[in-house]
């Protein structure tokens, strides 16, 4: 173990000596092409960069003659080699940016990052807590801090509660040292968490497909929803009732008990309410105003009184923004609701 955590600082060592020599040359390239070159360079770096760069300017000091002949020898074998130029999303964002409208470029680049341009930060704050610290547990820990100080605060909160104190403890201390991450070593942990852990991740997806198309079925409206399910029982009737009963949908939360429709109510749109129960079976109409306080009870059955024809689409989204809520209170435990006889909805 302790050979092993050797090796571990002898590389994080590395690392860092590598990176310090980067940002000399850097700035030296920088001083070595001149001040109109330099401005056009930093034009297309990012405010980190631009800081890290300047930083390492101030502090260069004398540089000989011979270094900088090297510096540019180095540079051009780079360019000319065989890894070539190395493009990602911001230079390509970039290049589009100085010959295009910035819609189209939105555009392009929304394609280019994927669903709702999730960036693989995003996607890694999505992925189960345990999954997530099984893998980092075997990276360096300037690694696992590197990973941690990007994605969501409450996901990083989740995976460091799993790792062993010792570790934690270490990946903390580097966290709370961690300077600006160079963006050639920052691609080169995004690089190996999208080979080795996202890519891995997508091939061992067990999510039951009936699963994902009641979700779908969920979203949809009632129009839309009985018109494809219809379709759906014609090809193919025992799919489209597995769908039918992993739904979850509006009906469902008639089947709460007294507590969990108090604690619906608490934190309800009064509104939706009047517009959900107006859609809603009477029976669940009559338990919902069984749990309100008199006074309020009575106000409510006025204003449902009152309120006239409504169209039946402001009735499935006021349902719909139900069920929303009704989710997020069963996934933080506050209330229990099920799809089938005897099973509980998991979220």
């Amino acid at each position: 173990m302790a050979q092993t955590k050797t090796k571990k600082a002898r590389a994080e060592e590395s690392i860092t000596e590598a990176r310090k020599s980067g940002r000399r040359k850097a700035a030296a390239f920088f001083l070595a092409i001149g001040e109109a070159n330099s401005a056009k360079i930093v034009k297309q770096l990012d405010n980190e960069d631009v800081r890290e760069v300047s930083k390492a300017i101030a502090s260069l000091g004398v540089v000989q003659s011979r270094e900088i002949e090297s510096l540019f020898v180095e540079f051009t074998e780079r360019l000319l080699g065989a890894d070539g130029l190395k493009g990602n999303l911001d230079t390509t964002e970039r290049l589009l940016a100085s010959v295009m409208p910035p819609d189209q470029v939105a555009a392009i680049m929304e394609d280019i990052r994927g669903p709702a341009g999730r960036t693989m930060w995003e996607k890694l704050s999505n992925v189960n807590e345990e999954v997530l610290a099984g893998f980092l547990r075997n990276e360096y820990p300037q690694t696992v801090a590197v990973v941690l100080s990007r994605v969501k605060p409450d996901q990083a909160a989740r995976v460091l509660a799993l790792l062993p104190d010792s570790e934690a403890v270490d990946v903390m201390q580097r966290m709370l040292s961690l300077e600006n991450v160079q963006q050639d070593v920052l691609e080169d942990i995004e690089e190996t968490l999208r080979a080795e852990f996202l890519s891995s991740l997508a091939r061992t997806d067990k999510t039951d497909p009936h699963e994902r198309l009641a979700s779908i079925f969920n979203a949809l409206d009632r129009h839309a929803e009985q018109r494809l399910m219809v379709h759906l029982e014609d090809r193919n009737r025992e799919s489209a009732e597995r769908v039918k009963a992993l739904m979850f949908s509006f009906d469902h939360l008639s089947r709460l008990d007294n507590g969990g429709i108090q604690t619906l109510l608490r934190g309800v749109d009064k509104q939706d309410l009047a517009l959900a129960l107006k859609g809603g079976s009477e029976d669940f109409r009559d338990k919902v105003i069984k749990n309100m306080a008199e006074r309020q009870a009575k106000i409510f059955k006025d204003d449902m009184a009152n309120m006239g024809p409504v169209r039946l689409k402001e009735v499935d989204h006021a349902q719909a923004r139900i069920v929303a809520l009704a989710k997020q209170l069963a996934e933080v435990g506050e209330i229990v609701i099920s799809v089938g006889e005897e099973e509980e909805m998991i979220f």
